[in-house]
C-alpha cells in the first residue's frame, strides 16, 4: 500500500510539471510576470575585488522572480491551482508544500534599483558611477536589463587623526598602528565602520566605560588630485561628545553577594573583606577565599568588559548558581577619572535534589525491559562549590520474539556510583590555574556494577577514577584522568558460557585480565550546535593507556608474573578518532556525516584488549542494518547466528563511516535517509575467529547498510526510529557480499533483512 501511495504521489507531481507550462492563462489582465533581471558591468580598467562588488550588486536586483524546474514554473502553477475557487485536496496540498506567490512586474521599481546600485558603488569607493535600465515586455512576461558603468575607484593615501590634549586622543593615535586601513586601499564604507568598531572595543578594554563608536567620525578629502583619484582620511571625535564618554573608568569597590535574594536587605547582612573585596552574605554559604579565585576584576583596576564577561563565565561554571549578574554603578568623581562600583549578585540553585527516572529500554538485539535510575545531588557540600552526585540504577531486560530458545535470555543489572566534583584543581602541590574562560574541575569517582546475564554468567566490577575536566573555550573540551582503575570479576558461569570461552581463548583471556590501571584523555572540538552555521564540525580524540605503571611495579617487585596484588592486569594502548561534518542546507535540512576510527594495541602480557575495552559494531548508533555486536571481526561469522545468540563479536580495531540526510515532514516529525558502513578487526590472529585479523584489504570486509528513519524532535529531546537493511554482508564469499533481493512481500525476507532500531537522540 505504501508503494502504491508513493507511485500515486509521484504521478501527480509529474502531471503537475507537465501542466505547469500553462501558467500564462492565470496571469491577470494588465499584469506581466517578472522573469528576472540581467546585470552588465562596464569598466575602463581592471579593478581588484570586482567579483565581490558584482556579487553585492546582484543582491540588489529585487525582487527574486519565481523559480523554475526544467524551465517550467511548477511552484507558481501549484499556487494558481491551489488558490482557485474549490481547489480540491490535492491542489491545496501541493500549494502548501511547493506553491509560490506570483511575482509581477508591477512589484519591480527599476529606477529605485538604479539608485541603490549607484549608492552601493559610492560606498565602495566608485564615485561618479552610473546605472541604466531597460525593460523588455514580451507577451505576458517582462524582464529588466541593468547596465552599470563603474568609474575608477578612489584609493587611500593616509589616515590622519585630529588630535587634542585629551588622553583618549593619545590612545587612538597609538591604536592606529594596527589599523586595517592600508595606504593604497580602495575607499570602503564597511571597512570604515569596522575600524570604528575596532577602536571602540579597544578603548573599552582600556577603561573607557561610556565610550561609543558613534562618537567617532571619518571625513574623506578627495581634492588631492583631479586625475589620480586619491583621498585622504581624517579621523576625529564628533563635537559635543559627553565628557563621561571620553574618560577612562576604574573600579573603586567590589561587592559580592554569594547568597543573593531579592527579599534580603543588604544592609543587614554580614560583610567579610577578602582581597579588597566585600563578600556580603547572611547565612555563610561560600568561603570568600575560594570564591575570590573565580573573580578576575580587581579594585583600582580599569574597567575591562572582557574580564567582566570572563568573571561571569567562571562563576557560572561552578555549577552552584542559576543566575550570575555583574552590574556596574557610576560613582561621583572629582578628578579626571571615572569611578565604578561593581556588584556581583549570585543566586544559588537548590542545595539538594533527588531525581528518579523510570525508563523503558529497547535494544536492537531484541532485549527490552524496565530500568530505574535514582540521582541524588548535594551542591556546595563544603561551602566551596563542591558537588556530590550519588547514583543508583536497577534494570531488568528480557529477550522478546525469541521463539523456542528464549530460556535464560534475560539480564539483571544493578549499579551504584558516587562522584565528588571540586570546581578547582586539586593536586599534591598547589596549582594556580591560568584558564580565564572557565575553571578546571577535579572529579573523584567510584562505582560498582553487578550484571547477571541469566543462565550464562555473572559479572561484578568496581571502578575508580581521579581526574580533571574543563572547557578551554565555547567549542573545546578537555578531560584527563591520570588515575583510572577497574576490577572485573567474572563468576558463576554456565557450562554453555564456559564452552564459549573454551572455544575462544582470546575471549577467555580478555575476561581473565580483570585489573585495569591506566590513564586516559578526551578532547572534543564541537561546532555542530549552531543551526545558523552552514558547515558544522566535530573532532573527538580519545587516548587510553593501561598497565605500564603496574608492569613497572611488577618488575621492581621481582615477580614479573603479570599480576598485581594477586590480580592479573591488562596492558594496552588505545586511540579513538571521531570526525563529523554537518552541511546545513537550510534551517531544516541537514546532511550529516561521520567517520570513526579506533585502534587498540594489546602488548606485554595481553593478547587482546580487555572485554570491556573492546570495540563492537552494529546497533542504533553504529551500522544500523545489523544488530548490536553482530558484525565481525573481519569476515568471521558464528556457527549459531540468530537474535538469540551470545554476541561476542568484538575486536581491537574499529572503522566506521555514516551519512544521513535529515529533512522535515510535518511539525515535530522529521525524516531521514541514511547509509552506514563499518566493521571491527583483531590485531592478532585468533584461530577461534577465522578471518578476524586486520589486513591491508580491510576495506573489502566492510558491512554496509541503508535505511529510513523517523524522528520526533521535541526541541531538546529526540525520539528516533530507524528501519534498515543490509546492502553488503562481510561474512559471505567475496563475490557474493554485495546485493539484496529486496523482497519486501516475503515474510522470511523481512525477518532476516529488516532491522528496527529505537533510540533517544541523533546517532551523530
Amino acid at each position: 500500500m505504501k508503494t502504491r501511495g508513493f507511485i500515486s504521489t509521484l504521478t501527480i507531481l509529474l502531471l503537475a510539471v507537465v501542466l505547469s507550462c500553462n501558467v500564462k492563462k492565470y496571469i491577470p489582465e494588465g499584469e506581466f510576470l517578472y522573469k528576472g533581471a540581467a546585470l552588465e558591468i562596464n569598466t575602463k580598467e581592471d579593478i581588484k575585488g570586482l567579483d565581490d562588488v558584482e556579487e553585492e550588486l546582484e543582491d540588489l536586483l529585487r525582487p527574486e522572480p519565481n523559480s523554475k524546474i526544467f524551465g517550467m514554473y511548477v511552484g507558481l502553477w501549484a499556487h494558481y491551482k491551489g488558490t482557485k475557487e474549490k481547489p480540491g485536496f490535492i491542489n491545496r496540498f501541493l500549494n502548501k508544500k511547493i506553491g509560490q506567490e506570483p511575482v509581477y512586474f508591477s512589484q519591480v521599481n527599476p529606477s529605485r534599483t538604479e539608485d541603490l546600485i549607484v549608492n552601493r558603488l559610492e560606498n565602495r569607493g566608485f564615485f561618479y558611477s552610473n546605472s541604466m535600465s531597460e525593460v523588455t515586455r514580451k507577451g505576458q512576461f517582462a524582464e529588466v536589463a541593468y547596465t552599470v558603468n563603474i568609474s575608477t575607484p578612489y584609493t587611500l593615501t593616509e589616515v590622519v587623526v585630529d588630535r587634542d590634549s585629551l588622553e583618549i586622543d593619545k590612545e587612538i593615535i597609538a591604536m592606529m598602528s594596527e589599523t586595517r586601513l592600508d595606504s593604497g586601499s580602495r575607499f570602503d564604507l564597511n571597512k570604515l565602520n569596522a575600524e570604528r568598531t575596532r577602536i571602540d572595543s579597544t578603548l573599552k578594554e582600556r577603561g573607557y566605560y561610556n565610550f561609543n563608536n558613534d562618537f567617532l567620525i571619518f571625513e574623506a578629502d578627495t581634492n588631492i588630485s583631479d586625475s589620480l583619484r586619491l583621498f585622504k582620511l581624517y579621523l576625529r571625535l564628533k563635537k559635543n561628545v559627553p565628557a563621561k564618554g571620553i574618560i577612562p573608568y576604574k573600579i573603586d569597590t567590589i561587592n559580592v553577594f554569594p547568597n543573593y535574594s531579592i527579599d534580603e536587605d543588604g544592609d543587614k547582612l554580614d560583610t567579610t573583606i577578602y582581597d579588597d573585596k566585600n563578600f556580603i552574605q547572611g547565612n555563610f554559604v561560600f568561603k570568600p577565599r575560594l570564591l575570590n579565585e573565580y573573580i578576575l576584576i580587581e579594585n583600582n583596576q580599569r574597567y575591562n568588559p572582557t574580564l567582566s564577561r570572563l568573571t561571569s563565565n567562571r562563576l557560572s561554571s561552578i555549577g552552584n548558581y542559576k543566575f550570575v549578574n555583574l552590574r556596574y554603578e557610576e560613582l561621583e568623581s572629582s578628578d579626571s577619572l571615572g569611578h565604578l562600583k561593581a556588584s556581583i549578585y549570585l543566586s544559588p540553585m537548590t542545595k539538594r535534589s533527588l531525581r528518579a527516572e523510570l525508563l523503558a529500554v529497547s535494544k536492537s538485539n531484541n532485549f527490552a525491559g524496565p530500568a530505574l535510575n535514582l540521582i541524588y545531588r548535594n551542591r556546595n557540600l563544603f561551602k566551596g562549590g563542591e558537588t556530590l552526585n550519588l547514583t543508583g540504577r536497577a534494570g531488568y531486560e528480557f529477550q522478546i520474539a525469541g521463539g523456542e530458545n528464549r530460556k535464560g535470555l534475560q539480564s539483571f543489572e544493578l549499579g551504584l556510583g558516587a562522584d565528588l566534583i571540586f570546581p578547582r584543581v586539586i593536586f599534591f602541590v598547589p596549582i594556580k590555574e591560568k584558564f580565564s574562560y572557565s575553571v578546571p574541575k577535579t572529579k573523584m569517582g567510584i562505582s560498582a556494577e553487578y550484571l547477571s546475564r541469566g543462565g550464562l554468567y555473572r559479572l561484578k566490577s568496581i571502578s575508580a577514577n581521579y581526574g580533571y575536566f574543563w572547557n578551554a573555550n565555547q567549542f573545546a573540551y578537555h578531560e584527563i584522568n591520570p588515575l583510572s582503575l577497574s576490577v572485573v570479576n567474572l563468576s558463576k558461569t554456565s557450562p554453555e558460557f564456559d564452552q564459549i570461552l573454551n572455544d575462544n581463548p582470546f575471549l577467555k583471556r580478555s575476561f581473565d585480565q580483570n585489573f585495569i590501571a591506566g590513564i586516559n584523555y578526551t578532547f572534543n572540538y564541537n561546532k555542530l550546535n549552531d543551526r545558523f552555521r552552514t558547515h558544522g564540525y566535530f573532532l573527538g580524540l580519545g587516548l587510553d593507556f593501561a598497565g605500564n605503571t603496574v608492569h613497572l611495579l611488577d618488575k621492581i617487585s621481582g615477580t614479573d608474573d603479570g599480576k598485581f596484588l594477586g590480580l592479573e592486569y591488562a596492558q594496552y594502548g588505545k586511540i579513538d578518532l571521531d570526525l563529523r561534518y554537518h552541511w546545513n542546507i537550510d534551517k531544516k535540512q541537514t546532511v550529516a556525516t561521520r567517520l570513526f576510527a579506533g585502534w587498540g594495541m594489546p602488548y606485554g602480557n595481553s593478547q587482546s584488549l580487555p572485554y570491556i575495552k573492546q570495540y563492537f559494531s552494529g546497533g542504533p548508533n553504529s551500522v544500523r542494518a545489523f544488530r548490536i555486536r553482530s558484525i565481525g571481526p573481519g569476515t568471521y561469522r558464528p556457527e549459531n547466528f540468530d537474535v538469540n545468540s551470545y554476541f561476542d563479536q568484538s575486536g581491537d580495531i574499529r572503522i566506521e563511516g555514516n551519512i544521513e540526510y535529515r529533512f522535515p515532514i510535518v511539525s515535530l516529525l522529521k525524516g531521514a535517509f541514511f547509509m552506514d558502513a563499518g566493521n571491527v578487526w583483531l590485531m592478532n590472529e585468533n584461530e577461534a575467529l577465522p578471518g578476524g585479523k586486520f589486513t591491508s584489504s580491510w576495506w573489502s570486509e566492510l558491512a554496509v547498510g541503508a535505511g529510513v528513519g523517523l524522528r520526533v524532535d521535541i526541541q531538546f529531546f529526540v525520539i528516533r526510529f530507524d528501519l534498515a537493511t543490509p546492502l553488503r554482508v562481510p561474512y559471505l564469499d567475496e563475490g557474493e557480499r554485495w546485493g539484496n533481493t529486496f523482497d519486501i512481500g516475503s515474510r522470511s525476507w523481512r525477518k532476516q533483512n529488516l532491522v528496527f532500531n529505537f533510540a533517544i537522540g541523533y546517532p551523530f
